[in-house]
């Protein structure tokens, strides 16, 4: 067994909560509720002035649960555990202990980089999806807020209303939604669209998925391809080959034509996503109609897709954004506080923060220490 222990403080862990970086970015690691239950725990929460401002928290929100403010930038300098939402700037080292989202497998480079400082170096991405993390899943709450906001800002493009309405002015018809992956992320964006009204219908290259489609009252589009090893031992999609990836696109096409919108949510764990749309299929939609391509970040699922750009491309309208849960910055921080709240209990159970690398979680999100990357999955993309 490799462990590594550190006891910050008498009374517990020194966490302190950074301000993020990013632009489009408002969401902050540990909101006032979350704050609250560490501090009750015996631990030191710091956190830096205007952190969660754009969530709308206000730093007197931190203070009046026991958190001390502390300068934007000083992170580094206090040692213990550092909590964000992305992968900070900054340099860490033996010191401290880094906790977020590090995109480690597509950005192996950049956490190699941040690792060579001598951090311990934890990514929520690499939580395993077994029953005993199911608290910690950072990804899959971000996810269930993306798949809402994804469906809200088709809605708010798209030139029609979703519900069907009958009214004296005469019938409005509902609108046709397709969504594409039936994850977390494509299974609340299902759940949202049903809400508003509109008629939903959904496909997964998973074949256990159709089940989940059909519950939340959509259709599943099933399509005669052999996919029964398209998912993963973490139950995420796996990439098909090229063959398998055209026969694909030609069985979509004619369900896209039909849509007024169409969420796409296919990712890939640290690869690039897969094409699911290309120009042609999105030529055959309606002028007016909407795309809402979910994975836009690595590449996106639509062939004319932009990140975090609107494309006008024969009259529809392809939204690429990368900062959806950002949409619902308050919601997002007040589960991404739990999530981190639950992990920390984890890796420190008696107020002492322990790296155990023989735990089936912590051996997982451990991607760094010592100034050296140790996840074999992390260590294959930075070779």
């Amino acid at each position: 067994m490799v462990s590594s222990s550190f006891l910050h403080t008498l009374g517990g862990v020194l966490i302190t909560v950074l301000s993020e970086t990013l632009p489009l970015e408002r969401r902050v690691a540990i909101s006032p509720a979350a704050a609250g239950k560490l501090v009750a725990a015996g631990h030191t929460v710091s956190v830096e002035s205007g952190a969660g401002t754009a969530a709308g928290y206000l730093d007197a929100d931190y203070a009046g649960v026991g958190a001390e403010i502390i300068e934007p930038g000083s992170a580094a300098s206090r040692p213990g555990v550092v909590v964000g939402v992305n992968r900070p700037d900054g340099a860490f080292t033996a010191d401290h202990t880094v906790i977020a989202l590090l995109d480690p497998v597509w950005q192996a480079d950049a956490t190699a980089k941040l690792a060579a400082g001598g951090a311990t170096l934890i990514s929520l991405e690499m939580i395993p999806r077994i029953t005993r993390a199911q608290t910690m899943d950072v990804l899959s709450s971000m996810a269930t807020v993306s798949g809402t906001e994804a469906v809200l800002l088709a809605a708010h493009k798209l030139p029609k209303l979703f519900p069907l309405m009958m009214t004296a002015a005469g019938t409005v018809p509902a609108a046709h939604v397709f969504v594409l992956g039936a994850g977390v992320a494509g299974l609340q964006a299902i759940a949202t669209a049903k809400r508003l009204g509109a008629i939903v219908s959904a496909y997964d290259v998973r074949p256990a998925a159709a089940e989940q489609i059909r519950s939340l009252g959509a259709r599943s589009i099933e399509l005669d391809l052999d996919t029964d090893d398209a998912e993963d031992d973490g139950g995420y999609a796996r990439a098909l080959d090229h063959d398998h990836e055209a026969r694909e696109q030609a069985m979509l096409a004619a369900h896209i034509a039909e849509a007024d919108v169409v969420i796409t949510t296919a990712a890939i764990p640290g690869a690039a996503s897969p094409r699911l749309v290309s120009k042609e299929m999105v030529e055959s939609m309606r002028p007016g109609s909407v795309i809402v391509d979910m994975a836009a970040e690595r590449g996106g699922n639509c062939e004319v897709t932009e990140a975090d750009h609107e494309v006008h491309h024969g009259g529809v309208c392809v939204l690429g954004p990368t900062d959806l849960a950002s949409g619902a910055a308050q919601s997002a921080s007040e589960m991404f506080g739990t999530n981190l709240v639950n992990l920390i209990r984890h890796l420190a159970p008696d107020g002492e923060l322990t790296i155990d690398l023989d735990d089936e979680i912590t051996g997982e999100i451990v991607v760094a220490t010592g100034g050296q990357v140790r996840h074999p999955r992390v260590l294959e993309a930075c070779s």
